[in-house]
C-alpha cells in the first residue's frame, strides 16, 4: 500500500477500534489474548497495556531483548502525545517528510514513530490508554495488535488489514 492509503486505513482502524468501555478486567483478556496468540505464533514480543501510566497488563515473551521494553515505552509516549497509532505518526511524517527529531520538538530518546502501539479510545471520553507491542518489524508489530484488536472487539479483521508495503 502507499503510504496515502496506509495513512487513510490506519486512520480507519482507529476509528473501528473503539471501547465502549476498557476495565482492568477488559486490559488482562486482551493481553492474554495477546499473549496467547504470540506463544502459539513464536513471536518476541513485549507486550503492554496500559491506562494512562497505570500498567495493567505487562508481559515478556523468549526472545526479546532488553532494548524491546524501551521501545514500547518510546511508542506509548507517541501515542499519548499524538493520539494516533504510532505507526500512524512515522508514516504521516514520512509522507510529509517531516523530520522526527529536536527540530520539531521531538526527543528521539523519548518517542518512536514505529509500528506498535495503539490508542486506547473510549467512545465520549478520548483516548485514555495503549496497547503496544514490540519484537517484529513495526508494520507486523502495528497488524498483530490491529488484529487482536479485532478479535477482542468483535471486529471483521478484514475489513481493516493493511496490504503489503509499497513504499
Amino acid at each position: 500500500m502507499s503510504l496515502d492509503s496506509d495513512i487513510a486505513q490506519i486512520a480507519r482502524q482507529e476509528e473501528e477500534l473503539r471501547f465502549e468501555r476498557f476495565s482492568e478486567a477488559d486490559a488482562w483478556a486482551l493481553g492474554s489474548l495477546m499473549r496467547q496468540m504470540a506463544v502459539e505464533r513464536k513471536l518476541p514480543f513485549v507486550i503492554d497495556i496500559r491506562i494512562g501510566n497505570r500498567p495493567l497488563f505487562y508481559t515478556a515473551l523468549p526472545g526479546t531483548t532488553p532494548e524491546n521494553p524501551d521501545w514500547v515505552r518510546r511508542k506509548v509516549n507517541t501515542v499519548y502525545r499524538f493520539h494516533k497509532s504510532s505507526y500512524r505518526v512515522g508514516r504521516e511524517h514520512q509522507l510529509q517528510r517531516k523530520a522526527f527529531d529536536a527540530t520539531r520538538g521531538i526527543d528521539p530518546m523519548e518517542y518512536a514513530p514505529a509500528g506498535g502501539g495503539f490508542p486506547i479510545h473510549l467512545k465520549g471520553t478520548g483516548v485514555i490508554g495503549a496497547v503496544t507491542v514490540s519484537g517484529v518489524p513495526q508494520r507486523e508489530d502495528h497488524g498483530f495488535v490491529v488484529e487482536m484488536l479485532c478479535r477482542f472487539l468483535g471486529v471483521e479483521h478484514a475489513m481493516l488489514a493493511l496490504g503489503p508495503e509499497t513504499d
